[in-house]
């Protein structure tokens, strides 16, 4: 068996990590050399406890692994991290082999080998591999322990095929990953087959490929452009739901707003022709302005009399009031009485 080191006769060395993550898992017929060192058997005990410290714990997974799913890598996962210092080798059964005791697969047995060799727990693989176990291909492969689920599996006339490994203290077991599995895949498929039908002839599939009759196919495309006008029809409706929102989200901001302006305007109306507004406030001072202006104040009967100046003589007084005299009843009074009156101007000069 390969040994993945250049001499041979070496022990086993443990296959570096970074091989099955940078390439995928040779094939058993790939290997190099075929390693002939001693190969001594080991106890579960003692391969948990990390021995033998010279060579890695041989651990064998086999299966059909047809529609490769998370169920069987999580099986794998498992079988690689029983021990501490493991290599795990991987059997896949030959399409024959498969058809005859399990039946038809989906996968061909080069699409499952590949499948295998790219998950990443997977360190070599088997191709063909046996039905049952036999002492040989155990002693061939340097297998140290065989990894399963602990459910019986009955087949090819025998109650457990996994009977004599158990018996012989090789078997480790697994726990099975619960709803998901080949066939519960393949029950979906053929549940829902028009479904799939149609799907692959939207995508381009000819109803020969398919195996799909005249009448089916030309439903099946029947119903694909019911299903299209659906689709517009509910695309239409979001779109007109969407533009609905938001022209009532604008109707309510307008709204919002005129209010607003118009409890600014009755504010501003009220402000200025209100009871007690700025307009009736100006009026008023206008109307006493005009009143004023219409109908001014008299001026007094009296007013002060000026100081002279003495650098002036004093203006001569003129009394507009007429004088009523009496007319003289004598020319002696009427001379007397002319005669006073040019005294008092040259008093008054």
């Amino acid at each position: 068996m390969s040994c993945h080191a250049p001499e041979c006769d070496a022990p086993f060395s443990r296959v570096p990590r970074a091989w099955t993550l940078t390439a995928p898992a040779p094939f058993a017929e790939e290997s190099s050399c075929l390693c002939q060192a001693p190969h001594e058997k080991l106890t579960i005990a003692q391969a948990r406890l990390g021995t033998p410290v010279d060579r890695p714990v041989r651990v064998y997974a086999d299966g059909i692994f047809d529609l490769f799913h998370s169920g069987h890598a999580r099986a794998l996962m498992q079988a690689k991290t029983l021990f501490p210092n493991s290599y795990l080798l991987v059997g896949v059964c030959s399409d024959d082999l498969t058809h005859k005791f399990k039946g038809f697969t989906v996968m061909n047995e080069a699409e499952r080998y590949e499948a295998l060799r790219h998950c990443r727990y997977v360190d070599e693989v088997i191709r063909d591999a046996p039905w049952t176990l036999t002492p040989e291909f155990l002693e061939k492969h340097k297998i140290d322990f065989v990894a399963h689920d602990d459910i019986p599996y009955s087949s090819a006339g025998s109650d457990d095929v996994y009977k004599h490994i158990k018996e012989a203290g090789m078997f480790v077991p697994t726990q099975r990953t619960e709803g998901i599995s080949t066939s519960d895949i393949i029950t979906r498929i053929v549940r829902d087959y028009d479904v799939y039908a149609r799907r692959n002839l939207q995508r381009g599939y000819t109803a020969k490929e398919l195996n799909v009759s005249f009448i089916n196919e030309k439903k099946y495309r029947f119903q694909n452009q019911v299903d299209k006008m659906k689709e517009k029809v509910k695309n239409v409706e979001e779109r007109s739901k969407e533009f609905v929102n938001r022209v009532e989200e604008k109707s309510h901001d307008l709204i919002q707003k005129w209010e607003e302006k118009s409890r600014e305007f009755i504010g501003n109306f009220l402000e200025l022709f209100g009871p007690d507004g700025a307009w009736k406030q100006m009026f008023q001072e206008r109307s006493s302005r005009m009143l004023q202006a219409l109908s001014p104040k008299q001026s007094p009967v009296s007013s002060p009399t000026r100081s002279r100046s003495p650098s002036r003589s004093p203006s001569p007084t003129f009394s507009w009031l007429p004088i009523k005299t009496s007319p003289p009843s004598s020319p002696k009074a009427a001379s007397a009485s002319i005669s006073s009156m040019s005294e008092g101007d040259e008093d008054e000069k």
